[in-house]
């Protein structure tokens, strides 16, 4: 179960509503959530005198899972050979699920089935029924946007249940959430939904939830949240809690918003968002006040992608999006949640203020990237790296000797993951010397170099000769332009090694 210290949060919400389970043919198994069965265990009205009947028909179909890991955890150098080893370590880790079809499809949380300092595929899967029988799984498909992941097993005839119409849950609704926290086992506890479309700030297409005060830990994610009619309104995902621990402020993705996403998952495809290619920034006091407009309305545009729905539309850097077909852009409503459930290829108007000025632009969206392309995934600024040991080129020599850096040309998908403008020119400085002055200096990985001795730099050849000009000349040291995330670029002066 993720969880979230004092009132930091993470992801969820959107989308339609679509049947997972077929009807089934006469004499087939039929869904443990079935209406008929459970219109005898809880009366039409109020919460029963008992949900055991109720979770005695749901509590088969919901699984614990378990995971294994090998992990990196950094290298070691071994002295006899010479050579770097990596160091590993098993890594467990799990959570809850629910079957939704007799032939062994699983839903779970993506974070559940994910692990290593990127969120990468774990090595192993076993899935445990109430029955205790345990399966090896496979990841049929994993969601990081929603946070949702689908799983398989090798069965059949399995109890499983439905989704219901999470739209139709209402505030003061009692819900009955079954999982598998902390280690104990399949556990059940009730509560009420304490709000819906609940907006928790992270912005992004799913950041809408069922907000409940039911009993929910470490080791609940990934399982079911049900109405007492025994359908699915919910997927439990995360919990805030200043102790890591229940304190009954605990969120559920909405069953209409993974829909969509499970069934593109279980016919092998991406789930589709909409997408304009710009970075923005809420309309803050502050914001607000040197653009002489009102705080918490609209987004500030800080970058747009160049050949982007929002390029072609005529958007520029500087203009403030108020208004997005037809709906007002606030921290409730987030552009970023408005334009991701939007259908790829539709054409809409957005209103924007320019120069204090109202402008109205046409935009046709267009389709998000896999987060892997938007966060660049191959590029972690996190990731200490070390030197490597024997340099490419003459170039990364010259470099490495003097200032004790390894680079590399920034990429558009590098940029974002270190924070600065996809259209940035450098290079990225991927690994150095803690002896060195530029590490004396504050320079670290995931920096961007853009020039040397006022000259703009793309590539490693560049900057090698830069640094031997300058020793040609006499001097031992340069000046180089640093942008790091946040910031404006900075001249440092570095010293060359002897």
């Amino acid at each position: 179960m993720r969880y979230v210290y004092g009132i930091t949060s993470a992801l969820l919400m959107g989308g339609t509503a679509l049947a997972l389970v077929t009807q089934s043919p006469v004499g087939a198994q039929v869904a443990q959530n079935d209406s008929s069965e459970i219109a005898r265990t809880v009366p039409r009205s109020g919460a029963p005198e008992s949900f055991a009947d109720l979770v005695e028909q749901l509590q088969p179909a919901v699984v614990n899972i378990s995971t294994k890991q090998q992990v990196t955890l950094g290298v070691r150098l071994n002295p006899f050979a010479g050579t770097r080893e990596p160091i590993t370590q098993e890594q467990q880790g799990g959570g809850s699920g629910f079957l939704i079809s007799n032939d062994g499809y699983i839903v779970t949380n993506n974070h559940v089935i994910s692990g290593g300092p990127r969120g990468e595929e774990v090595n192993e899967v076993t899935v445990t029924l109430t029955n205790q029988k345990e399966y090896k799984a496979k990841i049929v498909g994993r969601d990081a946007a929603s946070d949702l992941a689908l799983l398989k097993i090798d069965a059949k005839g399995l109890p499983f249940v439905k989704f219901g119409d999470s739209n139709a849950a209402r505030v003061g609704d009692w819900v009955v959430a079954i999982g598998n926290p902390l280690g104990l086992g399949s556990t059940v506890t009730a509560g009420i939904i304490s709000a819906v479309q609940r907006n928790i700030g992270q912005g992004g297409a799913y950041d809408r939830y069922i907000q409940t005060d039911t009993a929910i830990n470490r080791g609940n994610s990934g399982g079911p949240l049900f109405d007492l009619q025994g359908n699915v309104v919910g997927i439990n995902n995360m919990l805030i809690s200043p102790v890591g621990a229940n304190i009954g402020v605990n969120f559920a993705i909405p069953a209409d918003a993974a829909i969509p996403v499970i069934n593109a998952l279980r016919a092998g495809e991406r789930p589709q968002r909409g997408y304009l290619g710009i970075g923005i920034a809420p309309v803050n006091e502050d914001l607000a006040a040197a653009l002489g407009l009102p705080k918490d309305r609209g987004e500030f545009v800080q970058r747009v992608e160049p050949d982007g729905a929002a390029a072609k539309a005529g958007m520029k850097r500087g203009d403030v999006v108020t208004m997005v077909n037809g709906k007002e852009v606030t921290p409730r409503q987030t552009l970023s949640y408005i334009v991701a459930n939007t259908k790829p290829g539709t054409r809409i108007p957005i209103e924007i203020v320019r120069d204090g000025k109202k402008v109205t632009l046409q935009a046709v969206v267009g389709e998000r990237p896999p987060e892997s392309e938007l966060v660049g995934s191959d590029f972690d600024p996190e990731d200490e790296q070390a030197l490597p040991d024997d340099p490419k080129g003459s170039a990364d020599k010259v470099l490495q000797e003097q200032l004790g850096l390894a680079v590399q040309p920034l990429t558009s998908d590098i940029a974002r993951a270190v924070g600065v403008d996809s259209d940035t020119k450098g290079l990225v400085i991927v690994a150095g010397s803690r002896t060195s002055d530029a590490a004396r200096k504050g320079l670290r990985r995931g920096d961007v170099i853009l020039s040397i001795n006022r000259s703009p730099v793309t590539s490693t050849e560049a900057l090698a000769k830069g640094v031997t000009d300058a020793k040609k000349a006499g001097r031992d040291a340069v000046l180089l332009e640093i942008l790091r995330r946040g910031g404006p670029a900075a001249f440092i002066p570095v010293r060359l090694n002897d």
